[in-house]
């Protein structure tokens, strides 16, 4: 019964094995059907944001569905499946930006609702199909820039409710209807890519309400049909909102024609980039926008094609300017062309003026009467020279007195000293930028405005400093100098840049009472500690990352403290900025990561506590080994040693003479001398004299008649013990207090090993037991125990009996 129940459960088992076997193989094949040709990619931080751009995938790589961003542009991906994206529902922001994408299924993007942001563009999408955005209702962000459809069609942005940044356009887009953008009620910012639109329905845009800032790309309009370019302008143009034109040419008295629709809806903030313009367009321009409240005039990477001929709109009014800028202007025919000076009409009220990488090499002395309002002016990333600056800064003459911030950084500037003296008479100037510059030196004193506050010399040349600097100072940066040392007072300065310099330790802070900010990475720092931060007594943010540090014990363990929050000061940069250069063994570890050993931060203790602990552990030994007697042992040993070398070069003497018998006495007698009264008148006297019973005399060896004189006095004990047949040991208190009787004792100790128990004779003078013999001798406390010992009685009668026995154990009987 057991074999069958055994039997039916091994073919159920066999059977749901199979079933299993089956099931994963079926599985595996609709794995390899469906996601067989998906690799993963597992290049996620962890803030769950995966990096899978250039990876030259084809197809929508596997990744955690915890993943919060997923990057996916600069593939190879054509196509997106319904269920490449499935399951990643907590996905905030997608980027297929730069792939091969011409086809997504309809229901690809479902599963996506907590979708934000969404980036498609510069793909091959030729069709836009609106049951992508069906579902995400979550999205902020949607760009659609750079894709060849014609057409936006039916509305793709119904569902959008909070959607505020939208991109589109590319260059085949053609046609703009009213309804395209129905649903779209807000945006923060809007761009279109329009450059070959070719029909355009009056309110297509018009209905995004409000427009924080548009950018528009026509280039085809306003070259071929510049009341489709009006018309598109007129929809965008609110006073609330910033309005750039990029990528056309304003050539032609006609092109400027299409800004009088946004004219008349007062726009203030008007930027054009990346266009080119003529005299004429320039001129025009002007006048379409006399009297229009613009506050913002902006002109980015123009390319001027004139000679500067515009005091034809000299008339003009534009009073309202408070801001306006030029950057990385080019003109074609720069040695015709007269100078920027013919927009000074523009130049009077504004209160910001920027001409930023313009190729200005001088900027004649304006009057007066112009830039009277003037508190901002950037003339940065230029030609100009200390003389023509001083010419532009109309030398010391009243102008520009509201000037509070002056940048003429990215020049050719040399003299320190010419600077200091051409900004003294702005007495109102708090901010001034020399960066980037040619300064290799300065002066032991300058003059400054009373007024200013942040001094920038970052990037120059400069090797040593002066007290040059004025003491209004609160924000100085001299980042990426060649500076080894700075022992300036600056009794209000906040702010201290000193990056990228050659400094081998921190200023001494008693100079800067007040700073609270202090830069000083990239240097040649090895260590700082505590106490280099105690006289920076309100530093509140710390940056000293990138130097090449020793990973010291204080060290590590003080930078540890920093970058937990247990210091008065705050480590602002990144702790991976911080990294050892030595020990070798620790070369480019992060301080954060270091560990370092007791050995290595405590060497002093530790071989303090180290010989402590040996000495005490040596002194433990010793009193182990001495209570042992093992020094006994090791000094018994080499004396024996080296007495038993004598005596073997003696018995070779011997031999070779033959003059001299091996054996010479019957006993050698080990005593003490306070016991000598009894050898000499009872032991010597009995034993060596002829007795009554005819008994031949014993020959006895005593230490003060048989020693040889002159001997090594351990040679002669030892000689003697050899010598005899017997020893005999006169045992005493005396004699266990003796020095020499121990000697002996410790001779004949050794000897009783090789000669064996009956070579030794015990004669008790006084009561004794074997615990007052000392515990190294174990033999003899041994023999003491198994050996029967002779007493010398008390009574005259019994020691006849005492002679006979003494007698009969030295001649062996």
């Amino acid at each position: 019964m057991s074999l069958k129940g055994a039997s039916s459960s091994r073919m159920t088992f066999g059977a749901s094995c199979c079933c299993s076997l089956l099931l994963l193989s079926w599985a595996f094949g609709q794995t390899s059907i469906t996601g067989g040709d998906r690799s993963p990619c597992q290049r996620c931080d962890l803030q769950l944001s995966c990096d899978c751009s250039h990876s030259g995938f084809s197809h929508v790589p596997m990744v955690t569905d915890q993943a919060l961003r997923l990057d996916l542009s600069f593939n190879n991906i054509t196509t997106i499946t319904r269920d490449d994206l499935k399951g990643l529902s907590r996905l905030v922001a997608l980027d297929l930006h730069g792939n091969r994408l011409s086809s997504i299924h309809p229901s690809a993007f479902d599963s996506l609702w907590s979708l934000e942001e969404l980036d498609l563009s510069d793909n091959r999408l030729t069709v836009l199909d609106p049951r992508w955005f069906s579902e995400l209702g979550a999205l902020q962000q949607l760009n659609l820039l750079n894709n060849p459809y014609s057409r936006l069609g039916s509305p793709l942005f119904e569902g959008l409710v909070r959607l505020r940044i939208l991109e589109f356009g590319g260059p085949v887009l053609e046609e703009l209807k009213t309804g395209d953008l129905k649903g779209v009620t807000q945006l923060d910012r809007l761009t279109v890519r329009a450059n070959n639109l070719i029909r355009y329905e009056s309110g297509a845009l018009s209905y995004i309400w409000p427009l924080g800032q548009v950018t528009l790309s026509l280039r085809g309009p306003f070259l071929t049909n510049t009341a489709l370019a009006s018309a598109v302008l007129t929809d965008v143009s609110y006073p609330e909102t910033h309005l750039t034109l990029e990528d056309f040419h304003l050539i032609g008295n006609q092109s400027a024609q299409a800004f009088r629709g946004s004219a008349r809806k007062r726009i203030r903030k008007i930027t054009f980039r990346n266009f080119s313009t003529s005299d004429e367009s320039v001129v025009d321009m002007l006048e379409v926008i006399n009297g229009v409240p613009i506050t913002v005039l902006n002109l980015e990477e123009v390319t001027l094609t004139g000679e500067g001929r515009w005091e034809k709109a000299s008339w003009t009014d534009h009073r309202s300017i408070d801001e306006f800028l030029i950057r990385n202007a080019v003109v074609l025919d720069v040695f015709h062309f007269t100078s920027f000076l013919q927009l000074k009409f523009l130049l009077t009220y504004p209160r910001k003026v920027s001409v930023i990488n313009s190729q200005v090499f001088v900027m004649p002395c304006l009057t007066s009467q112009l830039l009277v309002s003037l508190q901002y002016l950037d003339l940065s990333d230029n030609l100009l020279s200390d003389l023509t600056l001083t010419e532009s800064l109309c030398d010391q003459k009243p102008t520009l007195r509201e000037l509070r911030v002056l940048n003429v950084s990215g020049n050719p500037l040399k003299s320190l000293s010419t600077i200091s003296r051409q900004v003294t008479k702005l007495t109102k100037l708090t901010h001034l930028d020399i960066s980037r510059s040619g300064f290799s030196s300065m002066p032991s004193l300058c003059s400054w405005p009373f007024t200013l506050r942040y001094l920038n010399i970052s990037r120059a040349k400069l090797t040593t400093v002066t007290c040059c600097f004025p003491k209004t100072l609160e924000v100085l940066d001299l980042s990426n100098n060649n500076l080894k040392d700075f022992r300036v007072t600056l009794p209000l300065l906040r702010e201290l840049y000193l990056s990228g310099n050659k400094f081998l330790r921190f200023p001494d802070g008693n100079l800067f009472p007040n700073l609270q900010t202090l830069a000083i990475q990239s240097n040649t720092l090895n260590l700082f500690g505590r106490s280099d931060l105690q006289s920076y007594r309100r530093l509140d943010k710390l940056q000293a990352g990138q130097n090449k540090f020793i990973c010291s014990c204080d060290f590590v363990g003080f930078l540890q403290s920093l970058l937990k929050g247990g210091g008065d000061a705050t480590l602002t940069d990144k702790e991976d900025s911080y990294r050892c250069d030595s020990p070798l063994y620790l070369q480019g570890e992060s301080v954060s990561t270091v560990h370092l050993s007791i050995l290595e931060c405590h060497q002093l203790l530790f071989v303090s506590v180290s010989c402590g602990v040996a000495l005490l552990l040596g002194s433990l030994l010793c009193v182990l080994l001495w209570r042992l007697h093992v020094f006994w042992y090791l000094k018994m040993i080499w004396a024996w040693l080296k007495a038993k070398r004598s005596s073997q070069q003696r018995q070779r003497r011997r031999n070779d003479e033959e003059s001299e018998a091996l054996i010479s006495f019957d006993a050698f007698v080990s005593y003490n001398d306070r016991d000598a009264s009894w050898v000499e008148n009872f032991l010597v006297p009995e034993l060596e004299e002829p007795s009554s019973d005819s008994l031949q005399p014993l020959t006895l060896c005593l230490h003060k008649r048989d020693f040889l004189p002159g001997r090594w006095i351990e040679d002669n004990i030892m000689s003697a013990i050899e010598r005899s047949r017997r020893t005999v040991f006169v045992l005493s208190e005396n004699f266990v207090r003796s020095a020499w009787c121990r000697y002996e004792l410790d001779f004949s100790h050794f000897h009783l090993f090789d000669a064996g128990g009956d070579a030794a004779i015990l004669i008790l003078l006084e009561p004794m037991t074997k615990d007052d013999v000392p515990k190294r001798f174990c033999k003899l406390r041994k023999l003491m125990s198994s050996t029967t010992y002779l007493e010398w009685p008390g009574e005259e009668a019994q020691r006849e009996e005492f002679w006979r026995s003494l007698r009969n154990a030295l001649r062996g009987e």
